[in-house]
């Protein structure tokens, strides 16, 4: 393990001290000294080293601040966060001022206020003042701010008039207006500490000072649109929301991202019909204040490619239909084609929720089918790791145990595309310790130093049996992350075969009540709730019979390869993507946004979608066509309402109406059983661990239906940052699939 001091020594202009990272009571361990002050006559005790801006939150006083974030390092520009602290010679700024034993602070004197009105009045003086124009109005602190603690007039008039800064172009999704930022440096701190794309700085000083990428380039971060909501002012907005709507006009609807497995908490703007945009919602136990681009930019992929209308392919062409004529097509394809068992055949996409999985299930299982397949290289076989223990396919760390961790072992994924903001919690650690990180897989451009060893299962068996695994096993906290791909991969057998060896081997460090130390990552939102009820294949005879009728679920990621070309397919979706060009029947059906479903994410935390707009159409929910196709083909389905559709949920898994908890899943004979002794005998290929996702930004059907995703792709592709002015609503080729 090298020393921390060279670490620290090779990147000394942004490692940050431990004792100023943010504490939050997720990740960091609390500590037991704790002192005495008083504020504004109130006495409180705080952790000792605690910041005075975090004492005075917590005995109630509100202080005002710009460059201050709870996420961010401290940075001390605005001064905005004065305070009178007792035989100071001068008020101290709170936000880097530890508290010491006995303090005693005022932090509405007259001297603080006069502060206070002394920095708004500074800041005004080069501020345009352009809020009608703004798209930071109604959100924005120094329109707040200077209404409560500035002052009913200005003093300063400059000569030459006010300061005029060049906007920069950075990218698609950030549009700048520079003569409004105020030097808070947070999109600074951000980029460098948590993004780790050090892009963005500062050049010249006092009033020639000015943030931006000194050459003119876009951003290269999964994260960049994290600075618009860091923004105090209206210096950083969203390009492609840009003139769009005031705040005070959206919905505001609490809900999750369904873009990646993590099951990121977000907040969904919308009007009448359409989503305006979708910011992050806070919650330390999974993405902390940060959400990725795609989940917060692809919604315009909402309208854009949608299935509003049954549709019915005669003579090679689609026609539109009505729902009882679609579902008589299919019930006519079922009598006439008469599929006998494990000949109706069910393919679930990346974006499906438990309650239509359950249904599907139900239905196939109805019919006599479990010939029941993921969207995804290998989903129509029985999967390596097993489905029986939970433990087995899940994240069992869980994501905010990752800042405890002391050595990681990444074995065929790229977290910076499969979960953006799994991966900053990675860089974050790494950043406050000693981390080891090392790679088994395909190199790729990480925001943290690793060590490569290698490529395939050969090298996974060394690495394991050399120096990195005796890294881990003496390790406090080791972690192996398994990407998806894994499961995927041509020697699945081996690799679980040899991780779960490995993880048995030195169960006292990975299989703690304190600690789990192996994980999954998934990479599809609707994976872990597929695993959970069991919507796999479950041996390799049934994976065998040809299917007669195929029925897929938001299956997108499907090839005509894959659908035998004499079966009768149907496709159930939102969008017109790649699995709609095979079907002869199109069901229209609802999006994320448009929908109350449930989740599971890859740590196993139940979540919920919220229906943020109605269905576009005809479309409808994805249960409720299933459940009216039950009743076409004859076998209808025990459930009428959502809530017996749950219960029935309840019954497979009861974890399922278990909502935010992450269940224990510590099983570790049965989890040898499935992942060693199930896989035993297998003769590897040796075949390298390829990445799964080549263009972060279209990985589903909703990305690749987002003009802004296609805006992004190209400007990621070309490097030019002319690509990122394309009109809105423009279409590039890239967005026109099918």
């Amino acid at each position: 393990m090298r020393p921390q001091l060279f670490r620290a020594a090779a990147r000394s202009f942004r490692v940050p001290k431990v004792s100023s990272y943010p504490r939050t009571f997720a990740t960091t361990a609390p500590r037991t000294a704790e002192v005495e002050v008083t504020i504004d006559g109130k006495k409180i005790s705080v952790e000792a080293g605690s910041a005075l801006i975090q004492a005075c939150e917590k005995a109630g006083s509100t202080i005002p601040r710009y460059c201050y974030h709870e996420k961010l390092l401290i940075a001390g520009n605005c001064r905005m966060c004065l305070v009178e602290v007792e035989r100071a010679p001068k008020p101290v700024a709170s936000c880097a001022f530890p508290v010491q034993p006995g303090m005693n602070v005022k932090t509405s004197s007259p001297l603080v206020h006069k502060a206070r009105e002394g920095v708004m009045e500074f800041l005004l003086a080069n501020h345009p003042l352009d809020c009608p124009i703004c798209d930071q109005g109604g959100e924005c602190d120094l329109q707040d701010q200077s209404m409560r603690y500035g002052a009913d007039r200005g003093r300063f008039h400059e000569v030459g008039g006010k300061r005029a800064v060049e906007d920069k172009n950075i990218g698609p999704l950030v549009k700048t207006s520079m003569n409004r930022c105020i030097h808070c440096t947070r999109c600074v701190r951000f980029m460098n500490d948590v993004a780790g794309a050090p892009e963005l700085g500062t050049t010249g000083r006092g009033n020639d000072m000015q943030i931006g990428t000194y050459l003119e380039k876009n951003l290269d971060s999964e994260l960049s649109g994290n600075i618009i909501d860091l923004c105090p002012v209206g210096a950083l907005t969203s390009k492609p929301y840009a003139f769009r709507a005031r705040p005070w006009e959206l919905k505001h609807t609490e809900s999750i991202d369904v873009h990646d497995a993590l099951g990121s908490n977000v907040r969904i703007d919308s009007r009448g019909l359409e989503v305006m945009r979708i910011i992050p919602r806070l919650n330390d136990d999974i993405n902390e204040e940060w959400i990725n681009d795609k989940s917060r930019f692809a919604c315009d992929g909402l309208k854009t490619q949608r299935l509003t209308t049954p549709l019915i392919r005669k003579e090679g062409k689609f026609v539109p239909a009505t729902w009882e004529q679609a579902l008589t097509e299919i019930s006519s394809a079922q009598q006439k084609l008469q599929p006998s068992a494990n000949e109706f055949k069910a393919i679930a996409g990346h974006l499906v929720d438990a309650e239509s999985l359950v249904a599907m299930k139900d239905l196939a299982n109805k019919l006599g089918s479990d010939n029941l397949a993921l969207d995804q290289p290998g989903g129509s076989s029985p999967i390596a790791h097993g489905v029986d223990v939970r433990s087995n396919y899940l994240f069992n760390s869980k994501v905010y145990g990752i800042e405890e961790a002391d050595a990681i072992l990444l074995v065929a994924t790229n977290p910076r595309h499969e979960a953006s903001v799994l991966n900053a919690r990675i860089r974050k650690q790494y950043l406050r310790s000693d981390l080891e990180v090392g790679l088994v897989g395909e190199k790729f451009d990480s925001t943290f130093d690793y060590e490569h060893l290698g490529v395939d299962i050969s090298a996974l068996k060394s690495v394991l049996s050399g120096q990195f695994g005796e890294k881990l096993a003496s390790a406090q906290r080791p972690m192996i992350i398994v990407g998806s791909a894994a499961a995927e991969h041509p020697d699945a057998k081996a690799i679980f075969e040899v991780i779960g060896g490995f993880v048995d081997k030195h169960t006292n460090n990975f299989n703690t009540p304190e600690w789990q130390g192996y994980n999954v990552l998934q990479r599809a939102a609707s994976r872990p709730a597929a695993y959970e009820v069991g919507f796999t294949t479950p041996s390799p005879e049934v994976a065998q019979a040809k299917p007669k009728m195929v029925w897929l679920l938001g299956a997108d990621e499907v090839s005509q390869s894959d659908v035998p070309s004499d079966a009768f397919v149907v496709y159930q979706g939102h969008h017109g993507d790649r699995g709609a060009q095979l079907a002869d029947v199109v069901l229209p059906g609802a999006a994320y946004t448009e929908k109350s479903g449930t989740y599971i994410n890859t740590e196993g935390r139940v979540q919920m979608t919220r229906a943020a707009t109605s269905l576009p159409g005809a479309a409808r929910d994805d249960w409720k066509i299933i459940r009216a196709v039950s009743e076409f083909l004859g076998t209808p389905l025990p459930y009428d309402d959502i809530e017996a559709l749950r219960d029935r949920m309840e019954e497979i898994s009861p974890v399922m109406r278990r909502y935010d908890v992450v269940e224990a899943t510590s099983l570790p004979l049965l989890s040898k059983i499935q992942l060693v002794e199930q896989n035993k005998g297998t003769q590897p290929t040796n075949a390298p661990f390829k990445k799964v996702i080549e263009d972060f930004y279209f990985t589903d059907s909703i990305s690749r239906s987002s003009p802004t995703m296609a805006r992004c792709s190209a400007a990621k592709a070309t490097g030019n940052p002319e690509t990122n002015f394309m009109a809105a609503g423009e279409m590039s080729p890239q967005a026109l699939y099918g």
